[in-house]
């Protein structure tokens, strides 16, 4: 059995990682299962080259195979922010809640309550003799400033799939099923399988 980092701390995501993976020969490590190590620097400027900074950056650190993922939000009325920047859009310690307010403040500030919005994952898989795996995922949908759901987490509560239902009121199953997430999950089971067996 191959053992594999998951970089990230974020409970939540490594619930999600781990059912998409279920199955696969893999034992799965997080952060949380290292101590002192290092952040990574994320300074690229798309998904993909954070998700590739990440990856490469704690396969090193802990000689083992790693995977990150880098995922945010795109606001149409917002010039596509959050962005790269979604988990820190209210600064460098910020979290669901304050990054959610922020949001709520720049929508205000523009005049709108809803705007068209995109949901975006890009994860990387770096094996220890260096060889990489890219994949990407992405769900459209609408931001609107009523929270509904207590589900998922993130910008979750706010980010509708369609009029009636947002991220947060879906069960993992179905969020894992639509979500941008989940299909670059499934688009990296699908490759990991074939160099796995």
């Amino acid at each position: 059995m191959r053992k594999i980092l998951i970089a990230t701390g974020n409970k939540d995501k490594l619930k999600e990682i781990k059912l998409a993976f279920d199955g696969l020969p893999l034992e799965i490590l997080s952060l949380s299962d290292f101590e002192n190590l290092p952040d990574a620097v994320e300074d690229g400027k798309t998904f993909e080259e954070n998700a590739r900074i990440k990856a490469r950056f704690f396969s090193e650190k802990t000689g083992l195979a790693c995977i990150a993922d880098d995922s945010g939000l795109e606001v149409d009325a917002l010039g596509g922010k959050p962005g790269v920047h979604s988990a820190r859009f209210a600064g460098y310690h910020a979290d669901d809640g304050t990054n959610n307010q922020k949001l709520l403040d720049e929508l205000k500030k523009v005049g709108v309550k809803e705007s068209a919005a995109d949901y975006r994952c890009a994860l990387c898989f770096v094996d220890v003799d260096g060889d990489e795996i890219l994949t990407s995922g992405i769900i459209k949908g609408t931001i609107k400033n009523i929270p509904r759901g207590t589900g998922g987490f993130g910008y979750d509560p706010y980010f509708y799939v369609d009029d009636s239902k947002t991220m947060a009121e879906l069960t993992p199953q179905e969020k894992d099923r639509i979500s941008h997430r989940g299909e670059a999950l499934r688009k990296m089971m699908a490759k990991l399988k074939e160099r796995l067996t």
